[in-house]
C-alpha cells in the first residue's frame, strides 16, 4: 500500500489543526454574543450620560432665549426658577423586575418660570414670537394647547427638538392670566456623587437677553 508523502500528511494535520480551532471558537463567539443580546433586552437601550451642569446651562439659555422672543413690554417681569431633576426608569426586561422603581443614576431636568398678569391679547403676541422662532430654528410642533370652553380659554403648545428631545412648553389660561413656561431635557445618566441639594448652576434669573447658545 503506498504511504502518504510526509508533506501532505502534514498539510492535512494542519488544516484538522485550524477547523478543530475554529470549531472550538464557534461556541465562545456564540455565547459571547448571546450575552450581549441578553443584557442588551434585560437591561434595554442605555441612557446616554450628561454633565447636569452642563445641561442646567443649556435649559437656562433656552429660557433666556424664550424670554427675549417673548418681547414683552417692561412693565411684565418674568418671576425667577430653578432647575428641578425628574424621576427616570429602567429600560427592557429589567423595568419590569424594577416596576415605578427611579434609578438614583438616570434624571430629567426641567426648568419652570412664569410671567404674571399678561392680558390674552399680548399672551397670544408672545406665543405667535416665540412659536415662530422655535419653527425658524427647526423644532417640532408637538401639542397644541389651544383650547376654549363655555368658562375658560387656554392658549398654549410644545416644542421638541428633534436634535437632542429637549423641549419648550409655553401655556397661558385666562383665570390665572400668567404665561407658564417650562424648558425640558430628557432623562441621561448622571455622574457619581451629584447632589442637587445646593446644586449652585440651578438657579435662573431672568435677563430679558437673548442667549448666545440655544
Amino acid at each position: 500500500m503506498p504511504k502518504t508523502p510526509l508533506r501532505l500528511r502534514r498539510t492535512r494535520t494542519a488544516r484538522r489543526t485550524v477547523l478543530y480551532a475554529v470549531a472550538g471558537l464557534v461556541p465562545v463567539a456564540l455565547s459571547v454574543a448571546a450575552v450581549a443580546v441578553g443584557n442588551s433586552v434585560w437591561n434595554g437601550a442605555p441612557y446616554p450620560s450628561a454633565d447636569p451642569d452642563v445641561v442646567a446651562q443649556r435649559l437656562k439659555d433656552r429660557s433666556d432665549w424664550v424670554y427675549d422672543g417673548f418681547a414683552l413690554p417692561e412693565t411684565y417681569a418674568a418671576n425667577s426658577g430653578r432647575v428641578d431633576t425628574g424621576a427616570c426608569y429602567y429600560r427592557g426586561l429589567r423595568s419590569i423586575a424594577h416596576i415605578d422603581e427611579a434609578r438614583s443614576d438616570v434624571r430629567s431636568f426641567g426648568l419652570d418660570w412664569s410671567v404674571p398678569d399678561i392680558p390674552e391679547a399680548t399672551a397670544r403676541d408672545a406665543q405667535r414670537r416665540v412659536r415662530q422662532r422655535l419653527v425658524k430654528q427647526g423644532w417640532k410642533l408637538t401639542h397644541e394647547g389651544d383650547r376654549a370652553g363655555a368658562t375658560f380659554r387656554e392658549l398654549g403648545f410644545r416644542f421638541e427638538n428633534p436634535k437632542d428631545g429637549d423641549q419648550v412648553d409655553v401655556q397661558w389660561n385666562d383665570s390665572t392670566t400668567t404665561l407658564f413656561i417650562s424648558v425640558y431635557a430628557p432623562c441621561a445618566q448622571v455622574p457619581d456623587g451629584f447632589e442637587e441639594h445646593d446644586w449652585s448652576e440651578a438657579d435662573w434669573h431672568p435677563n430679558g437677553q437673548a442667549a448666545s447658545r440655544f
